[in-house]
């Protein structure tokens, strides 16, 4: 019986229904896709530069360990001395150039011996390794997102660039131009933002590292392993802030939004709770009836998130290949429970209201 009155209510008022279950799903996706958005993007980032294959990696004193902060402040003769250290096997430089037109990305100044020496070698979709300092690599994800050809030419950092490659994605970065012509761009000589340092064999990455640390006093030395354990959400202060500001934006709309639905149905249904109350029905049968409806259209809701989240995550990359979202099943298990409890909660006032009615005055009520 109670579950034929909740469903007849919602029923009976669509639009409203409409509006309070696209409010559970607008806080469901903004939970998913936010956090989704943030995690895939350091993920992927720290699986590119575990994809260049180097078992340590070596910036100056007191660099942040997100990539392309720092660009030039190490002389390129580091590398010399870091091959002197025992097992290491190849020192691939690398000079940052951090490209923000059309968005943010970081460009890799190589030499290319050195950078295939460490990370076995560029897979080539179409083209192939530089042949002029004006020449220019593209992964394959840049160039499906761009459309880009070998043979197009590029204008990036006002320079006109020439594609002579297409490579497989995750070595690092999504372009590639030769460190010479880097050091130009940016006004310096015979200096990098990084060494990738690749071992003999990877067992002995903790060991060397300490020894770079004792040759190279105060610089930053982690091993690979270090690093990747480094890149998550709890060690980007900045990032964790952003996301608890867009969940808590999140949770709020849904807050409010079922506040004004339910207190809105409260108000017009003054007369059937008090002929309800007249006919025995108990505060907290009233509540009940109340909450549960809006647990109802909160479960609807979170469906149409989770959907919705799907939906977006799809277009978003058909038309942003370079994006990385990741739909966790832990969030979507968070983003259920914030919105069911932001739900009763918004609902909870309203049906408490709903339950202290007097039977006499509600029947009266018009």
């Amino acid at each position: 019986m109670v579950n034929r009155l909740i469903i007849s209510n919602i029923l009976h008022r669509p639009i409203r229904t409409i509006i309070s279950v696209l409010a559970v799903a607008i806080e469901v996706s903004m939970v998913m896709l936010v956090v989704g958005l943030c995690h895939g993007l350091v993920d992927e980032s720290a699986k590119r530069i575990e994809g260049v294959g180097a078992d340590i990696l070596v910036q100056p004193p007191g660099a942040s360990f997100l990539m392309g902060l720092s660009q030039a402040p190490m002389p390129v003769k580091l590398g010399d001395r870091l091959l002197e250290v025992p097992h290491v096997l190849a020192v691939a430089p690398v000079l940052f150039v951090v490209n923000s037109v059309e968005g943010l990305n970081v460009i890799y100044g190589i030499d290319m011996s050195s950078f295939d020496r460490v990370s076995g070698g560029f897979v080539y979709h179409a083209g192939g390794p530089f042949q002029t300092p004006s020449d220019i690599l593209v992964d394959d994800v840049y160039a499906k997102a761009n459309h880009t050809k070998v043979g197009d030419n590029l204008k990036l950092l006002n320079h006109d660039f020439h594609v002579a490659g297409i490579v497989e994605h995750g070595k690092g970065a999504r372009i590639f131009i030769p460190r010479t012509t880097a050091e130009d761009l940016l006004g310096v000589q015979d200096r990098a933002s990084i060494f990738y340092v690749k071992c003999t064999d990877p067992a002995y990455g903790n060991d060397t590292a300490e020894a770079i640390r004792k040759l190279l006093h105060n610089y930053s030395v982690l091993p690979i392993k270090e690093y990747m354990a480094l890149m998550t959400s709890n060690n980007l202060p900045f990032l964790n802030s952003f996301i608890n500001v867009m969940i808590g934006i999140a949770v709020g709309i849904g807050f409010l939004v079922i506040f004004l639905s339910m207190y809105t149905t409260i108000t017009e249904r003054t007369r059937e709770i008090g002929i309800l109350k007249s006919l025995g029905a108990s505060k907290g049968y009233v509540m009940t009836i109340i909450l549960r409806e809006a647990g109802l259209l909160a479960v609807v809701g979170i469906l149409v998130g989770y959907l919705g989240s799907l939906i977006i995550r799809k277009a978003s990359l058909m038309v942003y290949p370079t994006l990385s979202i990741e739909l966790s099943p832990e969030w979507a298990l968070y983003a259920a429970l914030l919105a069911i409890g932001g739900n009763l909660l918004g609902a909870f006032y309203p049906a408490l209201r709903a339950a202290q009615l007097d039977p006499v005055d509600a029947l009266a009520y018009e």
